[in-house]
């Protein structure tokens, strides 16, 4: 698989929320119950207006949502619509994606994301934005994403800072404020793309190799595997950092092991260099499948010092092979 390496944007840079696995759908209202008696003290709790409990709750997964809504009576009531929205988000899901007998069917999903969002939903107005995103609709996702970033949604602030990336003519300083906001949330993609912004600069925003080595550790301690690859480029080049061999090379092994081509390429030289044939053939080899041409030339060199069972115990290794996890 190719990656973009820096200080490029990916081409795909948004994702939805994930399906859920809940194995029932539910229409019904949670006060068909009575909610449980408030306990002392939760007059602090019933006292608090309504469109705040609104906007702290826009984006509460199900479990939460429904825990919210047994606190006491008047949350119950102010969560209503909430709760109204979440089982249009669920419908939504399955008609975007197909499940337990439903086919996909884009339409009634984003109909069903449109009438939740109408509802408060925060979660329901980003997979609203990523239905008119993808139908190249930017401007009707551009103001669904704006509405749940504005609710304190982290992946619709993320989305919507990189649709000012993608503007013409791009909004740098924009496409900053949103992503810093998502960063601050523990937002890997927008952490990464933020110190993307940060190291090359452009607009009214000025390079600033510290702050964006700041972040692209923060994303890779996060999982992220490009960030990863990066700050091993930090480490190696003192860009941000103090130079430094051994962090780089632990970040660029990182990145290989989780299938990031041009690291594995990178690392592969590296294990050739301090001689370990073995090895270095078995990354250069990933690297040669995943597109890296410039690996196959290198390898190929490294496979004629071998001997016939050495080759043959590489492949299998690289055959054998599978990435890491990313978090």
């Amino acid at each position: 698989m190719k990656h973009p390496t820096w200080p490029r944007t990916s081409s795909s840079p948004f994702s939805s929320l994930p399906f859920s696995n809940r194995s029932e759908f539910f229409t019904t209202r949670l006060c068909a119950r009575p909610p449980l008696p408030s306990p002392p003290g939760a007059g602090d709790f019933s006292a608090l207006p309504y469109d705040v409990l609104a906007k702290i709750a826009a984006s509460f997964d199900d479990p939460n949502l429904r825990a919210a809504s047994l606190v006491c009576r008047a949350w119950c009531e102010a969560l209503r619509p909430l709760r109204e929205a979440m089982a249009l988000l669920l419908w939504g899901k399955r008609f975007k994606h197909g499940h337990r007998g439903v086919g996909p069917n884009p339409d009634r999903a984003l109909d069903s994301f449109i009438k939740a969002a109408a509802r408060g939903s925060a979660l329901a107005m980003v997979d609203a934005g990523l239905i008119y995103w993808e139908r190249g609709e930017k401007p009707k996702a551009m103001e669904f994403y704006h509405k749940a970033a504005e609710l304190g949604n982290p992946s619709a602030q993320c989305n919507l800072g990189l649709s000012y990336l993608q503007a013409e003519p791009p909004n740098t300083e924009l496409a900053v404020k949103w992503l810093h906001k998502a960063s601050v949330c523990g937002n890997v993609r927008a952490q990464y793309q933020l110190a993307l912004c940060l190291h090359r600069g452009g607009g009214r925003v000025r390079s600033n190799l510290k702050e964006a080595a700041k972040w692209y550790m923060k994303a890779a301690e996060g999982g992220y595997v490009r960030a990863m690859y990066n700050i091993s480029l930090c480490f190696s080049f003192g860009e941000g950092l103090t130079r430094n061999h051994q962090l780089a090379r632990k970040w660029m092994k990182r990145a290989a092991d989780r299938g990031h081509s041009k690291a594995q390429f990178e690392h592969g030289l590296a294990l050739f260099s301090e001689g370990d044939m073995m090895k270095a053939v078995v990354y250069l080899e990933l690297a040669t499948r995943a597109g890296e041409k410039g690996a196959a030339h290198v390898k190929n060199a490294v496979l004629h010092r071998l001997s016939s069972a050495s080759r043959d115990h590489a492949m299998h290794l690289a055959n054998s092979w599978r990435a890491l996890p990313s978090s």
